[in-house]
């Protein structure tokens, strides 16, 4: 997991599963999970179009402030690790 700042208002959010080894398999469900989080994240123009959803690879451009991109890296990353309860108090999916 990675946050970059892009410039002093815009922040890019990766993450990559690689480096976890070939013994780290993230559950289907995970990835449509995150997908679904990052759509939604598009959707509200939290993130820039054209965001990576995975599934070995995910990266958001344009979080509009530092915190937020901690945040979502933070709730990434446990969704990873099958943890999808920061994820979806960071992207609620309702209304």
């Amino acid at each position: 997991m990675a946050i970059e700042s892009e410039s002093p208002r815009q922040w890019t959010v990766k993450a990559d599963t690689l480096p976890a080894g070939s013994d780290h398999a993230v559950a289907d469900a995970v990835n449509e999970a995150i997908r679904a989080a990052i759509l939604r994240l598009v959707g509200n123009r939290e993130a820039d179009f054209g965001a990576y959803t995975g599934p070995v690879y995910f990266m958001m451009h344009g979080v509009h402030n530092e915190g937020r991109a901690r945040e979502l890296a933070a709730a990434l990353h446990a969704a990873l690790y099958g943890d999808l309860e920061p994820l979806a108090r960071a992207v609620p999916s309702g209304p």
